[in-house]
């Protein structure tokens, strides 16, 4: 997949950890207020051909077990949200570098042969754009950021909890937004489930691991 990937990453994000193909994770919570599950593992299917920086960000932090022990930090019927790590940092503090790792917003417009990086649909004028991930599905994942900076996503994820039919495809106040990168795929019913203080146990990624090029977890930090 990587040998045959349909465009180039712009230079200035060519470095990062990118996913040139797709990749399946795994997700193991520990869910503490359902009597009928204990622990629940979610599959999530990551779209690098989509969002390559993104979903390349992500898979680099879940070889570095980065989120294994974390806890969920939102949960509020809208959305599941996690990755805040302990301390002032609110995200994923580079141990190579000593400073806090960041990626641009990263939207794939229909049509378009790459991805449009660092600014909303909104700010770009494109109202009627439609998104290739679009936030229509329970269980959508995207990264958090800062409101007013596109390019402040570290580490901090959320999974959409909204049926589709309250969130038609780009026609809600998160398309263009947001960066999405994947969608939970099994047991996403669950995440209604999870709670404040429930407990990621792990996430393992269980295929497409090759697709993933300047992996910075493997540089001794």
């Amino acid at each position: 997949m990587v040998d045959g990937f349909p465009y180039e990453v712009p230079e200035e994000y060519n470095n990062m950890p990118l996913l040139k193909g797709r990749a399946t994770v795994d997700m193991t919570v520990k869910i503490k207020d359902n009597p009928n599950v204990e622990d629940c593992v979610f599959r999530i299917v990551l779209d690098g051909y989509n969002a390559p920086v993104t979903s390349g960000n992500f898979v680099d932090l879940v070889e570095r077990k980065f989120y294994d022990g974390m806890e969920i930090q939102r949960a509020d019927g809208f959305v599941v949200q996690t990755g805040d790590p302990e301390g002032p940092a609110e995200g994923f503090i580079d141990p190579s570098t000593g400073k806090s790792r960041t990626i641009p917003l990263e939207i794939m417009v229909d049509g378009d042969k790459a991805p449009i990086y660092g600014e909303t649909l909104e700010e770009l004028g494109l109202y009627k754009a439609q998104t290739k991930l679009p936030f229509n599905a329970f269980g959508t994942m995207a990264m958090a950021r800062e409101e007013f900076d596109d390019n402040s996503a570290s580490s901090q994820v959320f999974w959409l909890l909204k049926e589709s039919e309250l969130t038609p495809s780009n026609s809600n106040i998160l398309d263009g937004r947001y960066s999405v990168f994947g969608y939970v795929t099994e047991n996403e019913d669950f995440l209604a489930d999870l709670k404040v203080g429930d407990v990621i146990e792990s996430i393992q990624v269980v295929s497409g691991l090759d697709n993933l090029v300047n992996p910075s977890y493997k540089i001794v930090g």
